[in-house]
């Protein structure tokens, strides 16, 4: 499923296979807009396929983010200003489940403390400007992580995102990408 993927911000090591994406993060990269600290980023790694309808993207994650502002997961990208990005990151001395919403400017919004885990299995749902993000640690039960809205748009890219802000040498595998029509679901079903 990587065959339909673009870089944007291509990372200097990284291997494409038929099922699985490896990548090694360039130093300074990061996808972050206008927040508390005024910073503006748009150098992160993002292997993203074009959609032009609502879909639901899958992967799982595995990373080891060990330093601040590290992290890998799944992006939905309009433009510079407006994106999502959701996964595995490293904040209070931990990895976390994040995401990040930017609607001209990034927000911070913590899921729960990961422990020593470094996988994770990642899927977001666009339906009607709707995005449901959803992650689970077993690829089986898919608790809600976070709805957000971005504007309408003609077309969308999605896919696998990493970022190392403060270093670079962090190695990410991305598997079992998948996109295909928007899954229906309730809000409360997990599955």
């Amino acid at each position: 499923m990587f065959d339909i993927c673009h870089w944007t911000n291509e990372p200097e090591t990284w291997l494409a296979e038929a099922d699985r994406l490896r990548v090694i993060t360039d130093r300074h990269s990061d996808f972050w807009r206008h927040t508390h600290d005024g910073a503006e980023r748009h150098s992160g790694h993002f292997f993203g396929a074009r959609v032009t309808s609502g879909f639901t993207a899958q992967v799982r994650v595995v990373a080891r983010c060990k330093n601040q502002g590290d992290y890998a997961g799944l992006m939905v990208l309009l433009d510079g200003q407006h994106w999502l990005r959701a996964g595995i990151g490293y904040f209070d001395e931990t990895p976390q489940l994040l995401s990040v919403l930017t609607l001209g400017r990034s927000d911070l919004a913590l899921g729960m403390p990961l422990g020593e885990r470094e996988d994770l299995w990642l899927r977001i749902t666009l339906t009607q400007g709707t995005l449901r993000v959803q992650a689970s640690l077993d690829g089986q039960r898919w608790p809600l992580l976070r709805l957000a809205s971005l504007p309408a748009a003609a077309e969308y890219r999605v896919g696998p995102v990493c970022g190392t802000p403060e270093r670079g040498g962090m190695e990410v595998a991305f598997s079992d990408f998948s996109l295909q029509p928007p899954l229906q679901r309730g809000l409360a079903d997990l599955s």
